[in-house]
C-alpha cells in the first residue's frame, strides 16, 4: 500500500473544513453609490429651535454577499453644505458659519470618511445595525445606527438610516453647553441628525 504524502493530507483535511465551515453564504460584491441620486439631509438643533439642509456625497460604495449587506464606506463633501430653513442673506450666513472654524472647517477639512466595520442582521430581511468608524476633522470615533436596505425591480438598491451624531466628540465646540457656561438661549445642543438615502448603481 502507498503511503499517503504528509502534504496532500494537510491539504485535504483543510479542504475539507473549508467545505464544511468556511463557504461564504453568496459571492461577495461591491457596488458603487449614485452621488447624484443620493441624498444626506442635516438637521442641527439649538434652545430657540433647528435648521435643516443638505450635503452631498462625494463618492461611496456598499459590499455584499449574495443579498445580506457586509461593508461599505462613503465620503461627504463639507463644501456642499447647503440651509434649507433660511433664504438670503441669513441662509449664507449659516452655511459660511458651519464650514468655518468654529464649527466643521470645510477649507482644511473638505471631507467627512464613514467605514462600516461591523454589520448584524437584525431579522427582517434588509434590517441591520450598522457600526462603523467617522471621521470629522482629524478625529475618528466609533458610531452605531440602524438601516434598511431594498432592492428596487431595476436592481438598484436603496439604504435608508438615520444617524444622530455628538459633535462634542469631534472637537466641534461653538455654543457647546459641555464646553462654554453662560450661554443661555444661545446654545446650541451637542447632537445633530443625519437623514441619509442612498442609491447604489445595479448590481
Amino acid at each position: 500500500m502507498k503511503s499517503i504524502n504528509f502534504f496532500t493530507l494537510v491539504g485535504a483535511i483543510a479542504a475539507f473544513v473549508l467545505m464544511s465551515f468556511g463557504l461564504p453564504a453568496g459571492e461577495r460584491s461591491s457596488v458603487s453609490i449614485d452621488t447624484q441620486k443620493s441624498k444626506i439631509g442635516w438637521t442641527g438643533y439649538k434652545v430657540t429651535g433647528k435648521h435643516t439642509g443638505f450635503v452631498t456625497l462625494k463618492r461611496g460604495t456598499l459590499s455584499f454577499e449574495g443579498d445580506k449587506l457586509v461593508g461599505g464606506n462613503f465620503e461627504i463633501d463639507m463644501n456642499t453644505i447647503t440651509c434649507t430653513d433660511l433664504e438670503g442673506e441669513w441662509a449664507d450666513k449659516l452655511v459660511g458659519h458651519l464650514k468655518s472654524d468654529d464649527f466643521f472647517g470645510a477649507a482644511k477639512f473638505p471631507v467627512v470618511r464613514f467605514n462600516i466595520t461591523n454589520v448584524i442582521a437584525r431579522g427582517p430581511v434588509g434590517e441591520y445595525k450598522i457600526t462603523g468608524d467617522l471621521t470629522i476633522k482629524e478625529t475618528t470615533k466609533p458610531i452605531k445606527f440602524n438601516a434598511n436596505v431594498t432592492t428596487n425591480a431595476d436592481k438598484t438598491m436603496v439604504s435608508v438610516a438615520k444617524v444622530t451624531i455628538d459633535r462634542s466628540d469631534y472637537d466641534v465646540r461653538y455654543g457647546s453647553g459641555s464646553f462654554f457656561d453662560g450661554l443661555g438661549d444661545k446654545a446650541i445642543y451637542d447632537e445633530f441628525d443625519l437623514d441619509i438615502n442612498l442609491v447604489s448603481n445595479s448590481r
